[in-house]
């Protein structure tokens, strides 16, 4: 099973399906970049959150351009004077990281602002090119898109064909209601005596069933709940028919903020890294091999940890459980027996 596949699938059964996005089908599809939406200008400002439904603290931050960042790019592309950035969020989305905006046109979400702000940073236009995931890895062998921010996780098998630019953890999380005292602690032996919701054929029910395993070897309980969908899981969870709810941090980030101001609101209980014990995964920016464009990229992304408009944008979007100290060119992936 390809690794981000099953991300992309955990993370859109975690959060069901975006509405306005019905309209947006096929191939490639170029989105809205009116630079008062979605906040690329000429004074390099960038807003981030725009149009998010409540799922961002919308701000504006500034975004000068580099010009020793912008003197990395491939000529073709400085030339150009544009950044085709892909994401692939058709057909429904998946909030926090990238969806339709409330203006019904907007591609909006951590993933496109970053590289809004990325694109700023190296002095190009961004241009948005949504697609659903597989036309997202065509349109990047192809050239028609220049670099991926769509919550790619490095593996060593992609590795073979993309240059990568890491920009956030990759990172799973159990998801507890606020008046709960229980944390994970990074500790399976914490989980004991817990009944704890999953989505079945995610890389989140195989590491708790094996954790799993092992508390039972030692004559401990963790009882494993599956449910229909998220509704079902969200019930469960505020009825306390379940203590936890593991799946992607994203989707756990962004149904917090959903029940903030609610009668039940939940609080992340801890986190645990999406490649296992061994390996911290990590997400990143995409780029055809050999193309040159992921060291400005990265460079792009470790000026903006520097400068402090990255974790600006990820506390805008409730990720900063997921900031990576730096970007790295080509880190070590998911090995090749678990890509």
């Amino acid at each position: 099973m390809q690794r981000q596949s099953t991300l992309r699938t955990r993370l859109v059964r975690g959060l069901g399906a975006v509405t306005a996005t019905a309209a947006l089908a096929g191939g490639l599809t170029a989105c809205s970049s009116d630079a008062k939406a979605t906040g690329n200008d000429a004074s390099g400002k960038v807003t981030v959150g725009a149009v998010s439904n409540g799922a961002a603290q919308q701000a504006e931050l500034s975004a000068p351009v580099v010009e020793s960042l912008r003197a990395q790019l491939p000529e073709a592309v400085r030339e150009r004077g544009e950044l085709v950035i892909g994401v692939g969020a058709l057909p429904a989305g998946f909030p926090p990281l990238a969806y339709v905006g409330t203006d019904q046109k907007t591609l909006t979400g951590a993933e496109p602002d970053l590289g809004r702000l990325v694109a700023a940073t190296l002095g190009l236009k961004p241009v948005i090119k949504n697609s659903t995931w597989e036309n997202l890895f065509v349109g990047i062998d192809s050239g028609k898109v220049d670099v991926a921010f769509t919550n790619v996780t490095v593996t060593e098998e992609r590795k073979k064909k993309y240059d990568f630019a890491s920009y956030r953890q990759d990172d799973l999380a159990f998801e507890a209601l606020k008046e709960s005292t229980w944390n994970f602690g990074g500790d399976h032996r914490n989980l004991a005596g817990r009944t704890v919701a999953v989505s079945r054929g995610t890389n989140q029910e195989k590491i708790l069933l094996e954790w799993q395993k092992k508390l039972q070897s030692e004559g401990k309980d963790l009882e494993v709940k599956y449910f229909p969908d998220s509704n079902s899981v969200y019930l469960a969870l505020s009825g306390k028919k379940i203590d936890l709810n593991f799946g992607p941090n994203p989707s756990i980030a962004y149904h917090i903020t959903q029940t903030a101001s609610g009668n039940a609101p939940t609080r992340n209980a801890g986190s645990f890294s999406g490649a296992g014990e061994t390996l911290q995964g990590l997400i990143a920016a995409t780029s055809k091999k050999d193309s040159g464009l992921a060291a400005p990229v990265a460079g792009a992304v470790n000026h903006l940890i520097k400068n402090g408009q990255y974790p600006q944008l990820l506390a805008a979007w409730n990720l900063s459980n997921e900031a990576v100290a730096t970007s790295e060119v080509n880190p070590p992936g998911l090995p090749l027996t678990n890509s």
